[in-house]
């Protein structure tokens, strides 16, 4: 984060961890406007890989779940990258340009992506890695009046599959806008170079844009079931199991990983299943889910909100999904379905 982009968010009640905005003191207004208006919340702590050279979609479909081949510049997808085990290390989303393919991953696997696709590089490979997160900034516009708050500025109405993006100007600043704000609620994903952080942020939130910091993101994400390194996604689990079907090519052939996923999905082994949980009393991440006195899972996430408190829980497929009533810790919590998280195929 630049320090001029700290300033205007300080100066606009931002109360901070290290470099990233917990609250703007607003977490009562924030969570409304992401929800039926449009809300502003800064990105700039994830990693922003460009990945370029001649065979950077083969390259990248080769070392990650999603289809690369058919994509084409202007276009995006979510993707996973799995070890060899198929066990999850990120979920990211991917940017292709006429001239590189922008990868935008989770703050606590920049580096480690960054070593294990250069891994993957052999001599020979046109291919070519470049951590570009100090010099760009990224935010996501969260909400339904997004698209009316970037018309604001000039910026065509971009009613898109996601992860479709355009280079645009706002207020004279060039912008990388993609289609879709990182959860289910409808919203756009700004990139920008780092020198025009702040003046993008200080014209975004005096358009009225509401500041959301990281508290109210992380109950968002919860809530909606948004699977997170170190939580969700770990080398415990497989992206069926992550439930996140939906950023899998099931016939693109080989990569790395695709044999476990493709015996998992053909023999149905999809032994353990993420899913929201309703708690009765808030219980720590790790407390082990309980049914008949046997443990069926384990919760990984935990929030709490203004209707009690929510998380995300494995359980395994067995015992049952969405109504299966568990015992977690001294409490007791019920499996949700969550917008987020896709089951099956299609």
């Amino acid at each position: 984060m630049t320090q001029k982009l700290q300033d205007v968010q300080a100066a606009a009640g931002a109360i901070f961890e290290s470099t990233v905005p917990l609250s703007f003191g607003n977490d009562l207004q924030a969570l409304p406007a992401a929800q039926s208006g449009v809300a502003l919340y800064d990105r700039s702590d994830w990693g922003r890989i460009e990945v370029s050279d001649q065979e950077r979609l083969a390259f990248l479909h080769n070392q990650s779940t999603n289809d690369f081949k058919r994509l084409q510049p202007g276009q995006g997808c979510e993707t996973v990258f799995v070890t060899s085990t198929a066990r999850t290390i990120d979920l990211a989303t991917a940017y292709v340009t006429q001239e590189a393919v922008i990868l935008l991953v989770s703050p606590s696997r920049r580096q480690q992506l960054l070593q294990w696709l250069d891994r993957y590089i052999f001599f020979g490979n046109q291919v070519k890695l470049t951590d570009i997160s100090d010099r760009t900034c990224c935010f996501s516009l969260i909400g339904p009046a997004s698209s009316s708050l970037l018309q604001t500025f000039g910026v065509p109405n971009l009613e898109a599959p996601a992860g479709s993006h355009s280079l645009v100007e706002i207020a004279g600043i060039p912008v990388r806008v993609a289609v879709g704000s990182g959860l289910p609620n409808p919203g756009y994903t700004l990139i920008a170079e780092a020198t025009s952080a702040a003046q993008l942020w200080q014209h975004l939130f005096q358009a009225g844009a509401v500041p959301l910091g990281e508290t109210t993101w992380e109950q968002l994400r919860i809530e909606q079931g948004r699977p997170k390194p170190d939580h969700e996604l770990t080398e415990d689990y497989n992206p069926l199991e992550a439930g996140l079907w939906q950023t899998i090519s099931f016939d693109k052939g080989c990569y790395i990983g695709q044999e476990t996923i493709a015996r998992l999905n053909t023999y149905q082994g999809v032994k353990q299943q993420l899913w929201g949980i309703k708690l009765a009393a808030a219980a720590e991440p790790g407390t082990p889910l309980t049914a008949e006195d046997k443990k069926v899972g384990v919760l990984t996430s935990v929030v709490q909100t203004n209707n009690g408190s929510v998380g995300l829980a494995y359980a395994r497929t067995k015992a049952g999904g969405p109504g299966l009533k568990v015992a977690v810790g001294d409490t007791e919590g019920e499996l949700v379905a969550v917008p987020f998280l896709t089951h099956s195929q299609g």
